[in-house]
């Protein structure tokens, strides 16, 4: 079994450092500069315009047809995705191994991220579909093949292929292991004897997991978007509050900790002390990585959910990509960075090592006390990362049905919920490693298809503006 386990992780290893290699970089960060530049800085000029037509309408009544969803759980159906242990345990890891700097990069994927996502979720539903069961469908494989014509379908299933299998991955085993991980966690700083019971503790968590999964996945959009309109606004309002009052407690420690970001995005060795393996390669590698997999912008499994809303303009919708990628990154994101970097020293963050929740709980721990930290971290992240399983299965099934039409439906959920059980015993370092890769992987059809039809997002993007002026006048 070592062998095996050995094996496997050498070969993703290797596949690994080609997917997010300098020109897959190049890639994310090309397609961002490409959208931004040709929309004029959109993301930017507009974000007032974004929020006031996201946030400002989130508390306004919403109703959908059969086949929707409203447009804010479509938001909250990609949010509940991308919100999830990339947050907490995933800046954690970029912040160890890239050092401070880390979170500088992670800014500049989210800036540019916001035009990606904004392009993704306006082509979605531009091009999406009813599918036999009368509800809508899209994403990038329906954007592929209905925007650049059947010669390109092939790209849409490869999408899909790789879709489907990154659902196991970051939508499955990332999730349950983080979930497992910060229960045996929070459990053990109250009876630290519950250590040598470990494996019972996983196993009932993912029995638990199971059914609630299987229950809602069943469901179909309309009752995952229920569960995520609920849990969504909960699990933020308690991570994000936990994190501002640390915050604020450091108040004074902020500036030098801002310093710390910018002079370790170029110099990392200024901040880590040399710490073996953190280059700015490194930080920059371990903040765009942990961007992505945070955000989601470029992957091409948020426009899946936002496919689904019952508004017919793609811009309007469109604009909900770009708050996406604001709440996700440049709030909770940093939130997760400044919480770990005002409380805990370079020797306790121990840099070149992968780091874990349990840093996280340290960090919490300064202001709540040791056992509320690790509660704390246990909680949120156990709903974000519930909240990311529900939200991936709804991806994964999307991309199998495309590939294999309805009657692949059924055993895929019940494959997915199955998977919970090995997700909660296997090693989390794998996990994350495969997730990483097979991320990299499907975003790399997805960004050829946005960078071919970036000519229709900036169209559709003026003239949805231009009928505004006309308005007004």
């Amino acid at each position: 079994m070592e062998q095996i386990y050995s094996a496997v992780a050498a070969g993703n290893s290797w596949l690994n450092d080609i997917v997010w290699g300098i020109p897959a970089l190049f890639l994310l960060m090309g397609a961002g500069i490409i959208l931004t530049v040709g929309l004029k800085g959109f993301q930017f000029r507009k974000f007032g315009y974004a929020m006031k037509n996201t946030v400002g309408k989130m508390f306004k009544k919403q109703e959908a047809k059969a086949g929707e969803v409203t447009p804010l759980q479509a938001l909250t159906t990609a949010l509940a995705a991308t919100v999830g242990t990339g947050n907490i345990a995933g800046i954690t890891t970029a912040v160890t191994l890239g050092g401070a700097g880390a979170i500088f990069w992670l800014w500049v994927s989210a800036l540019l991220g916001m035009a990606t996502k904004y392009s993704e979720v306006l082509l979605s539903v531009k091009y999406r579909e009813r599918n036999v069961l009368g509800d809508w469908v899209g994403g990038p494989m329906y954007y592929i093949k209905n925007g650049l014509g059947k010669n390109w379908k092939w790209l849409g299933a490869v999408f899909c292929v790789l879709g489907g299998l990154a659902s196991f991955g970051i939508g499955n085993a990332v999730q349950v292991g983080n979930i497992t991980d910060s229960i045996n966690t929070a459990i053990q700083s109250f009876v630290p004897a519950a250590a040598d019971h470990q494996m019972v503790i996983n196993i009932v968590v993912a029995v638990i997991l199971m059914a609630v999964i299987g229950v809602v996945l069943v469901g179909g959009i309309k009752r995952i978007g229920e569960v995520t309109e609920f849990l969504v606004p909960i699990m933020s309002i308690i991570y994000i509050a936990a994190c501002l009052v640390v915050i604020a407690l450091n108040v004074t420690k902020v500036p030098t900790v801002f310093g710390m970001i910018f002079q370790g995005a170029f110099t990392p060795a200024a901040v880590t002390g040399g710490a073996a393996g953190v280059g700015i390669k490194t930080c920059i590698t371990w903040g765009v990585k942990r961007g992505v997999f945070s955000n989601e912008a470029g992957l091409g499994s948020a426009p899946i959910a936002h496919a689904a809303t019952s508004e017919t303009n793609p811009v309007k919708q469109g604009l909900y990509g770009i708050f996406e990628v604001f709440m996700d990154t440049i709030v909770i994101c940093t939130l997760s960075g400044l919480t770990l970097l005002l409380t805990l020293d370079a020797s306790t963050l121990n840099y070149g090592v992968p780091g874990s929740t349990a840093l996280n709980a340290m960090a919490l721990g300064t202001v709540f006390g040791g056992k509320a930290g690790a509660l704390i971290i246990a909680i949120g992240l156990s709903l974000f990362a519930l909240s990311t399983v529900l939200s991936w299965g709804l991806y994964g099934t999307r991309c199998w049905e495309y590939l294999l039409g309805e009657k692949a439906v059924k055993p895929y959920q019940i494959i997915f919920t199955l998977v919970v059980i090995i997700s909660a015993t296997m090693d989390l370092s794998l996990a994350w490693a495969i997730a990483d890769t097979l991320n990299g992987l499907m975003a790399i059809p997805n960004l050829i298809g946005l960078i071919l039809l970036c000519p229709v997002v900036f169209k559709l993007t003026r003239e949805y503006f231009d009928n505004e002026k006309r308005l007004r006048k």
